[in-house]
């Protein structure tokens, strides 16, 4: 990760979290990267990925590419 200050950032996370944490949260970065952090463990430091990298996921996602097995 660049040398990133992320304070002051917007996050959001998933309606489905229902404010119980547990759960992944997003900001975006002006430069156009996402930060993404456990809201379980909020000392852990945020990943951040490249707009392509977080992209490529969304997209994955919503064709059911990362779904747990049944």
């Amino acid at each position: 990760m660049r040398n990133t200050n992320l304070d002051g950032l917007n996050w959001f996370k998933a309606e489905a979290s229902s404010g119980s944490g547990g759960c992944l949260e997003i900001a975006f970065l002006d430069d156009g990267r996402v930060a993404l952090r456990d809201n379980e463990d909020l000392s852990n430091p945020p990943f951040v990925v490249s707009a392509h990298v977080w992209e490529c996921f969304v997209d994955g996602a919503s064709r059911g590419e990362f779904n747990l097995p049944t």
